[in-house]
């Protein structure tokens, strides 16, 4: 049995049998031609299934070797000593370790720095074209290979990534300049599509089709088709038994044919690849009738490294307001550089000049937005930097991170109307829950700022 991250109501419990397990671990060992020679970290929470499939089911598939940290706080220490060839991770962590990455970088020396950058410069020129095996110059490559000595190899090392042969991120969308990232410094990162109810593998990215706007084709076994509503229906020797001690559920998930209600709306491209637009719950339509993607237009903002959380509202009303998060350490980082104080959080994310900061990665946002004809009614028109981190002990992110939209626009309601009431701030007190338990207020009056929009700019016939 495993669980859902409670995403959308209370986590339920997801039956598996051996088989279900199995039968996809072999698929997705097929798929990448796992061996027994793999090395993987057995990192992840043990209720989560992805665990169980990376670290118990393909084991079993494969027979390579599952190396068990020493506690939770050593995992990045025993991701360098043992160098896994196998690797797993949320975007989270590929963010979280990017961020430290140029945290340090901005505090290395002048000559280290701009070698650093000259390097990374080239690798994003030709870094993706080498790892997709598409035809670089001679020239190109002999200044790859020696960037690679000074620069990209040493970076694997620092990172744990030295011999990786396959890196896979999942549960939310990656940002391209992130994805971009590691590929371009020779790290095989790809995507996959599954879920708890599918046992993880549904759609896997092949080798030399790794992109960052689809999760991949459907692997062996796995049958894709869309409703009217666009849907996505799977069926697959790995759906769940049931939910547990839940009848009603499992029956509003499976059909009486065998095909999975995901949830997700989606529709596959020209090449075969999947594409996840948002929840299909969650695609709404603005009052004017034009689309609203709520996770789509969340995730773009936080492909920014200084936004960690964004929460998009709009459904049903006149224009996208949104609520956002910035990332304590890079912003701080990014204060420190201009000698800006601060107290806390609280006070960091009231500056002036980290909302400035923000609006400037909205306002991208929406020109990247005004792009795409069918979203561009989704630009951001008012935001405000919320005064405290959102955190899975206060209701607020599931134990995977992701944002509870519904219960947030509810807890937050009186923020909610100040944005769509054109106020200029609101105060607002918080009860948040310490990590020894305790619990105490946070209070501020927070600003809320009007942001540019752009026309939608049409496709030519």
């Amino acid at each position: 049995m495993f669980f859902t991250s409670g995403t959308t109501g209370n986590p339920k419990g997801v039956v598996h049998t051996h088989f279900t397990l199995l039968d996809r671990a072999k698929a997705g060992a097929d798929f990448d031609k796992l061996t027994e020679k793999e090395e993987v970290l057995a990192y992840l929470p043990p209720a989560w299934i992805g665990q169980n499939i990376f670290s118990y089911a393909q084991w079993l598939a494969c027979g390579y070797v599952v190396n068990c940290p020493e506690s939770a706080a050593t995992v990045t220490i025993d991701l360098k000593e043992i160098g896994p060839t196998y690797y797993f991770a949320p975007p989270r962590v590929f963010e979280g370790l990017l961020t430290s990455v140029m945290i340090r970088m901005e505090d290395a020396g002048a000559i280290k720095r701009a070698l650093f950058q000259h390097y990374m410069a080239l690798a994003r020129r030709i870094g993706p074209a080498l790892m997709d095996g598409q035809p670089v110059g001679a020239l190109d490559k002999l200044r790859y290979a020696l960037g690679n000595l000074l620069v990209y190899g040493p970076l694997r090392n620092t990172l744990g990534f030295s011999r990786v042969r396959v890196a896979y991120t999942a549960g939310e969308a990656i940002g391209p300049d992130l994805f971009t990232f590691y590929r371009s410094i020779g790290i095989n990162l790809k995507q996959l599509y599954g879920s708890t109810e599918t046992a993880v593998f549904v759609c896997l990215q092949p080798d030399h089709e790794a992109r960052a706007d689809t999760v991949g084709v459907p692997i062996a076994g796995v049958e894709v088709k869309l409703t009217d509503s666009g849907e996505i229906l799977i069926k697959s020797p790995g759906l769940l038994k049931e939910y547990y001690k839940n009848p009603q559920a499992t029956a509003e998930v499976l059909t009486a044919e065998g095909w999975y209600h995901t949830g997700d709306a989606g529709f596959l491209d020209a090449g075969g690849h999947l594409k996840i637009i948002d929840r299909a719950k969650d695609v709404g339509k603005l009052a004017g009738g034009a689309l609203f993607a709520p996770k789509y237009v969340e995730n773009k903002l936080k492909f920014f490294p200084h936004i960690k959380e964004a929460v998009a509202f709009g459904d049903r009303r006149d224009k996208v307001c949104a609520f956002v998060n910035i990332d304590f350490e890079a912003v701080g980082n990014w204060a420190e550089k201009r000698n800006l104080p601060y107290a806390g959080y609280t006070d960091l994310a009231g500056k002036p000049e980290v909302y400035e900061l923000i609006r400037e990665c909205v306002e991208k946002v929406n020109a990247d937005l005004a792009a795409d004809e069918k979203l561009a009614g989704c630009q951001i028109s008012r935001f405000l930097i919320l005064h405290k981190e959102l955190d899975a002990d206060d209701g607020e992110l599931t134990r995977t991170r992701k944002v509870r939209r519904g219960h947030i626009g509810e807890k937050y309601q009186v923020l909610v109307d100040a944005l769509y009431g054109g106020k200029a701030e609101q105060f607002i007190e918080t009860q948040v829950k310490f990590e020894d338990g305790r619990t105490g207020s946070v209070s501020a009056t927070l600003k809320i700022v009007d942001t540019k929009t752009f026309p939608a700019m049409k496709r030519a016939a």
